[in-house]
């Protein structure tokens, strides 16, 4: 049975939010600040109404670190990105429930290419969407925000339903992750976590704070927790 006290949270810094000049140094200032991996948001300007980063952009960052990749693509046809993007190996692979035609057949394809397979849901979408699936994955992506841009206020109703997705684990005796994505602060960081997450996406409210340094702004949202 979950509690707060007795499971880690890790940690999934949005590389989104990173400073594009500086990103080996970015890296490093993650790595010592022992973070669990780094987390990629895949925009295709269709699905979502934001166009970020590629395939080649996700793989000369693997020549730099090997951290496991989280890489959500919130992509209107996964199936054909994932083994472009599977190939930088070591990585989850996060698909929006609701874009797939044959969700579990997009699943099974994530697995074929080597990676840990995850859906994610939208907030507005409901849990009843992973009855059939949820044996089958590693990790669910629970969106605290509407996808597509950072920097957006958490939507407090998501605490109810990342509780809601606790107890469907739990009651299961599934090993699944709990990642929340959008508006993780100092301030929703312990609500998060009482609530269940055990894996926490942030980005400029978070880890990439400007004039705050990587580590020092990794220490603070530690320290929320513990």
């Amino acid at each position: 049975m979950h509690s707060p006290e007795s499971t880690k949270v890790k940690f999934a810094p949005s590389f989104v939010c990173a400073d594009y000049l500086h990103l080996k140094r970015d890296i490093r200032s993650l790595e010592r600040a022992k973070v669990d991996m780094l987390h990629f948001d895949i925009m295709d300007g269709h699905y979502v109404p934001n166009l970020t980063i590629g395939p080649d952009f996700v793989m000369a960052m693997r020549q730099c670190t090997t951290l496991p990749f989280d890489i959500h693509l919130m992509t209107t046809d996964p199936d054909f990105w994932i083994p472009l993007f599977a190939e930088v190996g070591n990585a989850t692979l996060s698909v929006q429930v609701e874009a797939p035609i044959h969700l579990n057949r997009t699943i099974s394809f994530i697995k074929e290419h080597g990676a840990r397979a995850s859906v994610a849901l939208n907030p507005a979408t409901p849990l009843c969407s992973l009855d059939h699936i949820l044996q089958d994955i590693e990790q669910v992506l629970i969106m605290t925000v509407n996808p597509g841009y950072s920097g957006q206020k958490l939507i407090p109703a998501m605490y109810d339903k990342i509780r809601c997705l606790r107890k469907m684990i739990d009651a299961s005796g599934l090993d699944v992750e709990i990642q929340v994505d959008g508006g993780l602060s100092p301030k929703t960081a312990p609500k998060l976590a009482a609530a269940g997450a055990t894996v926490m996406v942030g980005g400029k409210s978070s880890f990439f704070l400007k004039g705050v340094p990587i580590g020092k702004a990794v220490q603070r949202i530690r320290k929320t927790i513990k």
